[in-house]
């Protein structure tokens, strides 16, 4: 435990639990999960057993993986038998350990956030995992848990837990075993900020076009291949052209070959496009976004459903994304950067994956944000951004030269290639730019995905000017802002700016952050 973390641990004698009778187990559905979780586990005693049958003792195989899930279930139940927990007037009490016990104590007012997680298995039964973050953990996200409790449980929790900080009276807690119908009120009136439909959902997907989905169903169908009762591959338009000719299509097909092209250019196009919605689909089914007293609240899932919160002050910058195609059609991203990360294996927090800027507006309007006017005077990098893509342009000719030199027709994909890629390059450059807007700097580069980062002076915590011998040579400089959050201290830069520009917009931001 950390030296934070332990500060909130405290002697089961030195505070008020309660009796014996006050105290709460996990849900008994937590058994049942914990056979559910056996499956992967079972992978990791894979080699043992392997081991056994690579020794000639294949008899006793059977009886070491029974003997192995005896002791885990085993485990599990000790387990469930040894963790209770306590929610007093003003702190959850924790106790855990089969041999070893651990008291823990949290008072309501460290922690910033009550996370509900929901898996496939766990909304199937009706509980909830819930997680308690103090912000003494570190990158850590929760700083205890409660693994499996009733849903309407740890509703009731979170909102005791909110009424405490907020003031109010605090709401009752269903038991732990229960499944209590009517949960508290919450606390204060939370505002719904975005929301997606089905209809929303599809639209997003189909502009999710998955390139990785075609490489695994590609792969899939390599690897499996022997074991298909048929020898079809979707995306050989000779195969296309045999599937046609076992139809008695044979002199159809010779006059429009081009079926056994369009064939497989509409597989890769349909297996694509449904990955992207079924991707969308599982990720942000029932995306709501609610804002309450403190924080930004955002609870979405169709098999994991999760309900996590950004308070409000702990925002460091907001970050908008889009697509060129998806610009085109007015459809954006916007993502905030937090002092915690998401805990979705995400950097940064997805507050409206798919929406109008009208809609991303009041959002930002939430956190004191706004993006630049459309009247707003843009400044422009130094077209030596540019000199990165001619380089790699150049590289790419070279090598597909060589290639070709030497005998290999390839090298005139790499030869067709430079061209593109140093075009790329130098159009990119005119995308990069920067303005000022108040205490607020906002950021904006890319061509084929444009971004703009907003980010306030107050959340710079280092400006830092790097200067190479080409930039020097031309009197310029990188601004490179460190800032809290996302990828452990996330890095945001104006590139290729005049030196003295740089310095004073240096000296601005610093100057704003020691003002009280």
């Amino acid at each position: 435990m950390s030296d934070g973390s332990a500060a909130l641990s405290s002697d089961a004698a030195s505070v008020d639990v309660g009796t014996d009778a006050d105290w709460q187990r996990l849900h008994p559905a937590t058994l049942a999960l914990s056979i559910v979780r056996l499956g992967p586990r079972t992978v990791n005693f894979l080699p043992a057993l392997a081991a056994i049958g690579i020794a000639g003792k294949w008899i006793y195989v059977l009886p070491a993986l029974g003997v192995f899930l005896l002791l885990s279930l085993a485990a599990a139940w000790f387990g469930w038998l040894r963790f209770r927990f306590h929610v007093g007037a003003d702190q959850i009490a924790i106790e855990s350990g089969i041999f070893a016990r651990q008291h823990r104590t949290i008072p309501f007012d460290r922690i910033q956030d009550v996370s509900i997680e929901q898996g496939l298995i766990a909304r199937a039964l009706g509980i909830a995992k819930v997680g308690f973050e103090t912000g003494a953990g570190g990158d850590t996200k929760d700083e205890a848990r409660l693994d499996s409790i009733g849903l309407y449980a740890a509703q009731a929790l979170r909102q005791t837990i909110r009424a405490h900080r907020g003031g109010a009276a605090p709401a009752a807690i269903a038991p732990a075993e229960g499944g209590a119908t009517d949960a508290a009120e919450p606390v204060g009136e939370d505002r719904l900020l975005f929301a997606m439909t089905p209809q929303r959902l599809f639209v997003a997907g189909l502009f999710n076009f998955s390139l990785a989905a075609l490489a695994v169903v590609g792969a899939a169908m390599q690897l499996f291949d022997n074991l298909l009762p048929f020898d079809f591959n979707i995306f050989n338009p000779v195969d296309w052209f045999d599937l046609a000719e076992r139809y008695g299509l044979e002199q159809w097909v010779v006059a429009h070959r081009w079926v056994a092209g369009v064939g497989a250019l509409v597989s890769l196009l349909f297996i694509g496009f449904a990955s992207g919605v079924l991707m969308m689909m599982l990720a942000n089914w029932g995306f709501r976004l609610t804002r309450e007293p403190r924080a930004l609240r955002r609870t979405r899932g169709l098999t994991t459903r999760t309900d996590v919160a950004l308070p409000v002050r702990r925002v460091q910058a907001a970050i908008l994304v889009t697509g060129w195609l998806r610009q085109r059609f007015g459809w954006h991203e916007l993502r905030l950067q937090g002092l915690a990360s998401d805990g979705e294996k995400e950097k940064d927090h997805q507050v409206v994956p798919f929406g109008r800027l009208a809609e991303i507006d009041p959002v930002l309007a939430e956190i004191g944000m706004a993006r630049p006017p459309a009247e707003q005077p843009w400044q422009h990098s130094h077209r030596i951004v540019a000199l990165g893509g001619f380089v790699g342009a150049g590289i790419a000719a070279l090598g597909g030269a060589g290639t070709i030199a030497f005998g290999q027709p390839l090298g005139w994909i790499a030869l067709a290639a430079a061209l593109p890629i140093a075009a790329g390059a130098w159009i990119s450059a005119h995308f990069h730019g920067w303005t000022e807007i108040g205490e607020m700097v906002a950021i904006r580069s890319g061509w084929l995905k444009p971004k703009t980062t907003l980010l306030p002076f107050a959340s710079v915590q280092s400006a830092d000017l790097s200067i190479d011998f080409i930039l020097r040579r031309f009197g310029l400089a990188t601004l490179v802002f460190g800032v809290p959050g996302g990828s452990s201290l996330g890095s945001h830069e104006i590139p290729a700016i005049p030196r003295d520009v740089a310095e004073a917009l240096r000296t601005r931001i610093l100057a704003a952050r020691t003002r009280p």
